[in-house]
């Protein structure tokens, strides 16, 4: 019977596989290559790092799966999106290799789910969609890098090496503290439901406070992360759009996400500034405006 086209483009993705057609031969049922099915002088010391496969396509999975355990990892394959999610809950990988398209769930669908749930595991997506836009929904998405079939095995053993040394970082792709939420992929800035018009400066003044919640930045720190080094740390720039962003993200909704701490800088609270029991206020429409349709 004739492949699919994803099928018959799966055979031929992996470039420089050792092994060749014996690899597209081997078994293809999901399950885990540890140190008890290495190849043939094989040794236990050698499986280093545990990695989720997810791929639909038999031989494509097959051939992952025989490639990764001939260089000593320890290796789980998931068939469809559910089975990948329910894995992925239940053992801490170091790596997952996220086909895009998969049954029940897509790989972007996939990727953003576990982001939501926590788990920061790195995720390379592979695929043979090499158009911009499914490369920027991925990693907008949360996923960390993204390799288009057909690939070199070396270039896709480089990629994991890189992976594994980042290791499970919190990445999320919305930055939140309570209700106030930047999303660096739109550059819009919300407030529960009401978005907030923002200038450049206060953008990236709450983008770093949201990247740090909880810590004081001193002034030389925003400064540094926000202008040239043409502006003097000791100016009042800082405060001056400080006072500015409080007047948008806190003062029309009865909140205090910027806290000063005198003497040394701001702080954003963890809880957006705003208990989550707290109702609010009514909005001042001169400062919001409603969510994009």
């Amino acid at each position: 019977m004739a492949l699919s086209s994803k099928a018959a483009a799966d055979e031929a993705a992996v470039k420089g596989a050792p092994g060749g057609a014996d690899f597209i031969a081997a078994s293809s049922g999901a399950g885990t290559v540890g140190p008890g099915s290495l190849p043939a002088g094989g040794h236990a010391e050698e499986v280093r790092m545990r990695i989720l496969v997810v791929e639909d396509e038999p031989k494509m999975r097959a051939l992952l799966r025989r490639a990764l355990a001939e260089e000593g990892y320890a290796v789980d394959v998931a068939a469809d999106g559910p089975q990948a999610l329910t894995l992925a809950a239940a053992v801490s990988f170091d790596v997952v290799l996220l086909d895009v398209l998969l049954p029940g769930l897509d790989g972007f669908g996939v990727c953003a789910r576990l982001r939501r749930s926590g788990v920061w595991v790195p995720v390379l997506m592979l695929t043979a969609r090499d158009a911009v836009a499914d490369r920027v929904r991925g990693l907008d998405g949360g996923a960390d890098d993204y390799l288009t079939k057909p690939f070199s095995l070396e270039e896709l053993l480089a990629r994991l090496r890189a992976l594994i040394r980042r290791g499970p970082v919190p990445r999320p792709a919305v930055l939140q503290a309570g209700d106030l939420r930047l999303d660096p992929a739109t550059r819009a800035v919300y407030r529960g439901a009401a978005e907030i018009t923002v200038t450049g400066k206060e953008y990236a003044l709450l983008e770093a406070l949201l990247r740090h919640p909880g810590v004081v930045l001193t002034r030389e720190m925003l400064t540094e992360h926000c202008w040239d080094l043409g502006t003097s740390p000791y100016s009042n720039v800082v405060d001056a759009h400080i006072k500015s962003l409080r007047g948008k993200i806190d003062r029309p909704f009865g909140a205090q996400a910027i806290e000063t701490v005198r003497g040394a800088g701001y702080r954003l609270r963890r809880d957006g500034g705003r208990p989550a029991t707290a109702r609010p206020p009514e909005l001042q429409p001169a400062q919001t405006r409603p969510p994009r349709a």
